[in-house]
């Protein structure tokens, strides 16, 4: 009996990919589950898209081998403002693979997609596309804010931005992830400092005092995945704390992992703590229904989710290519297998349930 074949679609140049341990590791984890798994560009796809030259471990590097189209292909090619990003995109939208996860849209278009949904808004900071109306308006409502890149990723271009008796303080991380701070005092000024700092559009969001630890900024991050059933369930979380003035917990930036438990019961007791627990594992699923309804089918979600000083949850942000990182640093290697078998334990059931089914006709757009 033939082999399942599983394609990862991502960005290569030459033999360097753009996360290989964890390249690495799906592999190892899709031939323990009985299955062909190899990494490929759009460049690797033959003209008849009937064979595909995939990339599989030899030893520290990678060789290169002829196969045939993938049965399911789960994408990870994650954004960057390049012509080889572009290329991608119209690739997604043209060569007919059968995938295991829509494309997600732009962070504002994801926003307006989930405000659309009542069940949703008590979840949800107030959010804007960022113009200079727009940012005084919310200047005026919230003491708080946050600037986001529309595709930003990993903390990179994410300004804080704090109204304080002094002026504006800002805090910031540039393409290098490095801390940026600056102190303004009258909105002219800032607004010539954003439109200088912003290399494309940016989201404007309500800011949320998450300093549950003092002086620093905590989130949590969730990874909710399908199962080998094909089913949506919660893998796991840990809460990021951030390193001293930093605009975000980012563990890229410098943040530390910590046990959702450990942290939550320290700040607000055993019953509440749980509460809150629950009520973020609710925004979840009820997040992963709503993403799904719209832009098709999904494979797992990164969820940040704030939890502010009275013990409300908040949905930042919406990962559809997360790490699983993050259960590494907390010591969690079981949960982290798990976290790398699900997606190749949700293909081999796509393919068992429609194994002559090589489109999936959901699609989305940037």
């Amino acid at each position: 009996m033939r082999r399942p074949v599983i394609g990862i679609l991502t960005w290569r140049e030459g033999k360097r990919f753009a996360e290989p341990a964890y390249f690495r590791r799906l592999i190892r984890a899709g031939r323990a589950l009985g299955g062909t798994v190899f990494l490929f560009a759009p460049q690797d796809v033959s003209p008849s898209g009937r064979q595909v030259r995939g990339f599989v471990p030899d030893g520290r590097s990678w060789k290169a081998r002829v196969f045939p189209r993938p049965d399911v292909v789960i994408d990870r090619y994650r954004y960057k403002p390049t012509a080889a990003f572009r290329q991608y995109v119209t690739f997604r939208r043209t060569n007919g693979f059968r995938y295991a996860n829509s494309r997600l849209a732009n962070k504002w278009k994801v926003h307006e997609v989930l405000r659309r949904d009542e069940r949703m808004h008590r979840w949800l900071p107030e959010a804007m596309l960022y113009n200079h109306k727009h940012l005084r308006s919310m200047l005026a409502r919230h003491r708080l804010l946050y600037l986001k890149p529309l595709n930003g990723t990993g903390g990179r271009g994410i300004v804080r931005l704090e109204k304080t008796a002094e002026g504006y303080r800002l805090l910031a991380r540039n393409k290098d992830r490095a801390k940026v701070s600056a102190l303004i005092r009258r909105i002219p000024a800032l607004l010539r400092w954003i439109d200088r700092w912003k290399t494309e559009k940016m989201i404007i969001q309500q800011g949320l005092r998450l300093d549950l630890v003092p002086k620093r900024s905590v989130d949590m991050r969730l990874l909710i995945q399908k199962d080998g059933n094909g089913r949506w369930s919660i893998t796991g979380a840990g809460m990021r704390v951030g390193g001293e003035k930093s605009a975000t917990a980012n563990l890229h930036g410098g943040g530390k992992a910590v046990p959702v438990e450990t942290l939550l019961r320290s700040r607000f007791g055993e019953q509440r703590a749980q509460e809150i627990i629950t009520d973020c594992e609710q925004l979840a699923y009820q997040t992963a229904e709503t993403i799904e309804q719209h832009f098709g089918r999904m494979i797992e979600l990164g969820l940040d989710i704030g939890i502010d000083v009275d013990g409300r949850a908040w949905l930042i942000e919406v990962n559809p290519k997360p790490g699983r990182e993050i259960f590494r640093e907390l010591g969690m290697p079981q949960v982290y297998r798990e976290a790398i078998r699900k997606p190749i334990q949700y293909a081999l059931y796509l393919i068992r349930q429609h194994p002559g089914d090589e489109r999936q006709s959901s699609q989305a757009a940037l």
